[in-house]
């Protein structure tokens, strides 16, 4: 989140460091107890700390300035810099992710001392509070670097520099206090400080080191590129590490690849994952059937796989799932022997139990000879069978070629199908046996400098691995060279989504999100029972409705037998926009007349006619108005429309010129039909009559609305009067999500005369509905044919078919009614904590909540509401924005998100509404 913020503030000090070069005034050589090279006046200060083990915190930190930092600064640049980048003493220019650093003030601490104190000082700040202070380091080196590069000597300072400056900051307050015990600024700064130095104390150096210089573009173990040379020189004198047929190696015996990155298409869903069994044998018949002796998994592979099932927060940041794959991985029957690539002793064993580790493994350790001098690089050997190392021990002499191990089954490997997990490290960071085999995307460059590539080492063929994949900014820009302009991305940093199960999605990088914003896969992405019919449909016939089949009849008689009578024709199309054109012409035929009523911010559909119909588009960016047939009406919106609830001086109140006096008090719904019935009215005065009334009965584009009780009853009674169709839009509200009846209209005990389906219908397969009585069909029955090429195809039927059984079997519009009251009360009482939320209101799993500025004024927070869902993303929860000011919070997850989706969903939102609360 603070990552391009710490960025910006190294680049800052960077910029005002390299503009000092060379500039020694006088007066900047002084004695100063904040130069970080005069740390040593702490000594005589320690006993102000009262903690004992706090104060030997401290006094190591001492002995290491002595020991190593004092000698090294000794050889390092002297500068004139600016030495006090604390938080009080920065400006900031934008909010949010697109705050950077504008200058600072306060040059009281200016002074001469050494280039790398800079950077220093200001990490020991701005790392406070991090849920990953070496990180956050890192990206305020990399900018510090990227305008005022700073020495391979100097990078290996800056941990030891940031926790000394620490400990005089520690220091200096546990003083202040004693001296000034009334004084709250003098220590503001004591408790994130002491909690940052344990921290950053209990980080091995050099892990620290790799990170910084990862992050200024160096290769993060310094002998990274000498170890990769001397491997791919010595290429040919390793020995084969698994040997299927005991006489030839990995390059010369046939290899399938098997692809477990986020995209796989072969990885299977979480669920078929369960049973390892069931996939050991469907992956080891692949191999069969290829032709293979063994598959491969390939190195740097972000992989879905690793995340727990558990969502894990750190203050107010997500983790980030640790995807990226450090190994190769070699799949072998159980019992497959693996060998030595070259002489070594057993430097570790470990058994790593947990689900998804890489089980009993080994690691053997090599030392080697170039030109450089000596080299010392490991490898490790996982998903082994626990007797086959039974008999060896550290420091065991392990030559080329020699069996050291056999692999494991599943039951003892990590519940993974067998394989060899094989992995390089230049350097164990003191651990034994349980090196990490993932790391996070971000710091990629880190981990795959410290852990090379082990096909150095097995040898295959570099023809059997895919090509890498584009990144995010190769296909941002391919797709602004392909596709249209206004064809938008979600989000400031848009998501490349690859994968998707449940209510979760995947990214490329294998980062998983709470998916609260689709209603599209209607029973969750990836339904297994929805996949298989519509794979099976496929296997055997895809055709139109020009042909006899059953399944088309056997959905219409599931679907009508869903819906009040007299709806019972069925036609169906490809999509909502399909469907609600169609219902356009259903209407004007029964009629005979052009002209159709809809809600003010409706959005119906992409097509002309539709766009005509829909003011969100014809009101909107290049939009054109509304046409003279299309005939707008308010939106019956009780917060922030013309009638609202609760308001004392407004419903039913008789000095209320609008009011039309015979309506009972607080009758919402009854005075927003009467503006219905004012623009009917209207048209007709001008000679047009209506052939209909077209709306969403849950409006979404227009802010997530639920009009109030007894609205659609009176404007249905409106519109029929006027001699015109009612045609209720449910395809964003209909199949159950709204929880307490199966469709929307129900809520207002209304029936349309026609229905229009879409989306949700077949969990994403592109199919939509339209159903009305048997008098419109008729009337529509004019002799022109109606045919949509894909509409009601023998496979979107399968898929709707298997929709519908979901919905029924899982019980999902019970557990959307279940989960949407619980998630509508505990947004009510975040209201409660934040201010400007102005509203919150819903159906089941149909939500919004309204951010203003005012509650008072109720000024739209548009901004901030698309500030907010950036901030969600962010934290891996997926929501939208709507409305017609852009500041409605959209929430509409697949039906099968649970309760616990809902908390973390609150959590994120928390959190994110409390960063961008208006001051």
């Amino acid at each position: 989140r603070r990552g391009s913020l710490l960025a910006s503030l190294g680049a800052t000090l960077g910029t005002i460091d390299r503009g000092f070069a060379g500039f020694d005034p006088p007066a900047s050589r002084r004695d100063l107890k904040w130069d970080l090279a005069q740390a040593g006046w702490i000594r005589g200060y320690l006993v102000h700390i009262d903690d004992a083990s706090r104060r030997d915190l401290v006094a190591h930190w001492l002995g290491e300035l002595d020991r190593r930092i004092a000698p090294a600064l000794a050889r390092c640049r002297r500068s004139l810099i600016y030495n006090d980048a604390n938080d009080n003493n920065l400006v900031v220019r934008g909010e949010g992710a697109s705050a950077t650093v504008a200058g600072v003030i306060d040059f009281g601490d200016i002074c001469q001392s050494h280039v790398v104190c800079e950077p220093a000082i200001a990490a020991a700040y701005a790392a406070m509070g991090l849920p990953d202070p070496i990180a956050g380091i890192a990206r305020l080196l990399a900018g510090f670097h990227a305008e005022f590069p700073l020495t391979a000597a100097e990078l290996e300072l800056v941990h030891a520099l940031v926790c000394l400056r620490l400990a005089v900051s520690v220091t200096n307050s546990a003083y202040q206090r004693a001296v000034e015990p009334d004084n709250p600024y003098l220590t503001v700064s004591e408790r994130p400080a002491w909690e940052l130095l344990e921290r950053l104390s209990a980080v091995p150096p050099r892990r620290a080191l790799y990170a910084f210089r990862a992050a200024c573009g160096l290769p993060a173990h310094p002998d990274s590129p000498r170890a990769v040379a001397w491997l791919e020189r010595h290429r040919s004198e390793l020995a084969p590490v698994v040997l299927p047929d005991l006489s030839a190696g990995l390059d010369r015996v046939p290899l399938l690849y098997s692809d477990w990155s986020a995209a796989s298409t072969e990885l299977g869903s979480p669920a078929e994952r369960e049973d390892v069994a069931a996939w050991t044998e469907r992956l080891f018949a692949r191999i069969r059937s290829a032709g293979a002796v063994a598959a491969i998994g390939g190195y740097d592979e972000a992989r879905p796989v690793y995340a727990s099932a558990a969502y894990r927060h750190r203050g107010n940041e997500r983790d980030e799932w640790r995807t990226v794959h450090l190994g190769l991985d070699l799949f072998l029957p159980a019992g497959t022997q693996v060998f030595a690539p070259l002489d070594g002793v057993v430097h570790s064993f470990a058994d790593n139990a947990a689900p998804f580790d890489y089980g009993p493994c080994i690691v053997l350790e090599h030392r080697v000879e170039d030109e450089g001098g000596a080299l010392c690089f490991y490898t490790l050997y996982g998903h082994l069978s626990r007797e086959s190392l039974a008999g060896l021990a550290a420091g065991a002499v392990v030559r080329r070629g020699e069996r050291f191990a056999t692999l494991g089954d599943f039951t003892v490997n990590g519940n993974w199908p067998p394989h060899l997990h094989l992995q390089l490290v230049l350097d164990m960071l003191d651990g034994h046996g349980d090196f990490i085999g993932s790391c996070r995307p971000s710091e990629r460059p880190l981990w795959l400098s410290l852990c090379p590539d082990p096909n150095l080492v097995a040898r295959i063929p570099a023809r059997l691995f895919p090509p890498a994949r584009p990144g995010a900014s190769a296909l941002l820009a391919e797709r602004r060279e392909l596709l249209g302009g206004n064809l938008a991305l979600s989000y400031r940093e848009p998501l490349e989504i690859v994968r998707g199960f449940g209510a979760w999605l995947w990214d490329a990088d294998g980062q998983r999100y709470l998916d609260a914003y689709n209603n599209v896969p209607h029973v969750g992405h990836s339904h297994p029972r929805v996949v298989r019919a519509v794979a099976e449909q496929l296997a055997v016939l895809n055709t139109n409705t020009r042909y006899l089949h059953e399944k088309i009849l056997r959905y219409a008689r599931r679907l009508t037998a869903k819906l009040p009578s007299p709806l019972r024709v069925c036609y169906f199309t490809a999509s909502g926009s399909e469907a609600n054109e169609l219902a356009l012409r259903l209407a004007r035929a029964h009629t005979g007349q052009r002209d159709m009523v809809v809600m003010a911010g409706a959005y119906h559909g992409h097509t002309s006619s539709l766009i005509d119909l829909s003011p969100y588009k014809h009101d909107g960016p290049g939009g054109a108005g509304a046409p003279d047939w299309v005939h707008v009406s308010p939106l019956p919106d009780t917060y922030r429309g013309e009638f609202r609830a609760g308001d004392p001086g407004d419903p039913g109140d008789p000095s209320d010129p609008s009011d039309p006096g015979d309506l009972p008090k607080g009758d919402l719904g009854g005075r927003y039909a009467g503006r219905v019935a004012e623009v009917i009215a209207a048209a007709h005065e001008r000679g047009r009559r209506i052939a209909g009334y077209l709306a969403e009965t849950l409006p979404s584009v227009g802010g997530q609305i639920v009009p109030p009780a007894g609205f659609f009853a009176a404007v249905y009674a409106e519109v029929r009067a006027a001699g015109g169709l009612c045609i209720a839009d449910e395809v964003q509200t209909g199949f159950g999500r709204t929880g307490d009846t199966f469709w929307a209209f129900e809520r207002y005990g209304v029936t349309p005369d026609i229905v229009v389906l879409g989306k949700p219908i077949a969990n994403g397969y592109p199919m939509g509905a339209v159903i009305t009585t048997a008098e419109v069909a008729r009337s529509f029955a004019n002799g022109m044919e109606f045919f949509s090429t894909f509409g009601g195809s023998t496979a979107a039927c399968a898929a709707a078919l298997a929709t519908l059984d979901v919905v029924e079997e899982e019980g999902l519009q019970a557990h959307a009614a279940e989960v949407g009251r619980y998630l509508l009360r505990r947004l009510a009482t975040l209201a409660e904590r934040h201010r400007w939320i102005g509203d919150v209101r819903g159906a089941g799993l149909f939500v919004g909540v309204e951010l203003v500025r005012d509650r008072a004024t109720r000024e739209p927070a548009g901004a901030e509401a698309v500030e907010v869902a950036n901030r969600m993303r962010e934290l891996g929860v997926l929501i939208g924005t709507d409305g017609p000011h852009g500041n409605v919070l959209k929430i509409r997850p697949p039906l099968c998100f649970k309760t616990a989706d809902a908390d973390l969903l609150l959590a994120a939102l928390d959190g994110a509404l409390a960063e961008a609360a208006p001051a």
